[in-house]
């Protein structure tokens, strides 16, 4: 046989493999079924039988011209907890080729964007999150200093530098308890950075802990494209890392929030102690949600010294959490939440290059660059820069999401 032909038999082998293995489920445009999630790849000669084609370019149109409003993927928020366990028990590499099937109808995969994090306000904070910094409880043991609410004229400077290095989306971090602990002046110069940085023509995201009703129409009248709130964990395991709020406290704001008509940037941490079951217990909190998270940042926790977590994981011996941990998550998130933009956010300093691109490959399309976040190292720019040139990746334009129709 001539050599062409026999790289062509062996590609069109392994094409065919993946995709018999994974079933008509992982097919872009063909919906879920607990029926379907069942199904068990069988180790067969007969997977080999029949050929199924890759989506065809009319299926995935070229970069400029896609459009995410127009992917024939399913919303769905009414999977099962027992439909998410199973996917997320999925072979590692039968769920990434499902994810990045899913990935290519919904998204450009070529896009990545970048987005910054500067905290506006540091330290203080009088909540007890076991794994935060900022917590005022043991900030003698962590030397974190409370700060004063920046100036606008500073923050808008960030934004500027950080717009300039290719940021579409910049985000304000305060550690507050929530926004009804200051007062109005101090919220109000938060609104103007709000205007500030939607009239560089940037996304502008906030986290200011718990929020009211009230407050979330101001910033939303104030310009604000989302409002960060992460659930952190599993409502099962959330008791062992905050005892200050409760889970209940955060789904609130999510729905003040939602209905102010501000988009939500929802996720967790991994690497928090916690078991695989709360892992996909959070991923089906995120994926029933009246409506799927404009955002989804996936974090693994970078321990800081004097912080109870961080103690309590160097005495138990715990390890941290793998690139191919964060890889499943992200491609079961993927999966669940198509439209989603999925966030590889903290930890990605400890991560190399490769393992980035696995992430990439599984769904996610965003990152923070920025040498901090919030009170952590992050990733070098011209580390960032040099991946993407390696990756062929470009960064994402603002304001391109486009929700589901169907939600």
């Amino acid at each position: 046989m001539p050599m062409m032909s026999v790289a062509a038999t062996r590609v069109g082998g392994i094409a065919r493999a993946l995709a018999s293995a994974s079933g008509s489920w992982w097919m872009p445009g063909i919906a879920s079924s607990s029926s379907s999630l069942s199904r068990r790849r069988k180790s067969s000669s007969s997977s080999f039988a029949e050929p199924v084609p890759f989506p065809s370019e009319e299926a995935a149109p070229s970069r400029p011209d896609r459009n995410e409003s127009s992917s024939t993927v399913e919303f769905r928020n009414d999977w099962t907890l027992e439909e998410v366990s199973e996917l997320y028990k999925t072979p590692l590499l039968d769920l990434v080729f499902r994810a990045a099937s899913v990935h290519r109808e919904c998204h450009d995969p070529g896009q990545v964007q970048k987005c910054t994090l500067l905290s506006v306000k540091t330290g203080g904070c009088p909540e007890d999150c076991k794994y935060c910094s900022q917590s005022s409880s043991w900030s003698k043991d962590t030397g974190t200093k409370a700060t004063p609410l920046m100036q606008v004229d500073e923050v808008l400077e960030s934004a500027r530098l950080a717009k300039e290095a290719g940021s579409t989306r910049f985000c304000l971090g305060a550690a507050w308890r929530g926004t009804s602990q200051v007062g109005p002046r101090q919220f109000e110069r938060v609104l103007t950075m709000v205007r500030g940085v939607t009239d560089l023509g940037m996304e502008c995201c906030a986290t200011l802990g718990l929020l009211s009703g009230e407050d979330a129409l101001k910033l939303k009248q104030a310009g604000l494209t989302a409002y960060n709130h992460n659930l952190d964990t599993s409502k099962e395991h959330y008791e062992s890392i905050i005892s200050t709020r409760k889970y209940e406290d955060r789904l609130r704001t999510l729905q003040n929030v939602r209905d102010a008509g501000i988009s939500v940037c929802c996720g967790g941490i991994l690497g928090l102690g916690e078991r695989e079951e709360d892992r996909v217990s959070l991923l089906h909190t995120l994926a029933t949600l009246p409506q799927h998270p404009e955002s989804v940042p996936v974090n693994s926790l970078v321990p800081v010294e004097g912080t109870p977590m961080a103690a309590k994981l160097e005495q138990e011996g715990a390890r941290r959490t793998t690139a191919l941990e964060l890889v499943r998550y992200i491609a079961t998130a993927r999966i669940l939440m198509p439209h989603s933009i999925v966030r590889l956010s903290a930890g990605r300093l400890f991560m190399e290059k490769s393992d980035q691109a696995f992430c990439f490959l599984a769904g996610a399309n965003s990152i923070f660059t920025g040498d901090k976040l919030l009170t952590t190292p992050n990733n070098d720019y011209c580390e960032d820069e040099e991946m993407f040139e390696e990756l062929g990746l470009e960064g994402r334009p603002p304001f391109t999401y486009r929700r589901n129709s169907q939600q």
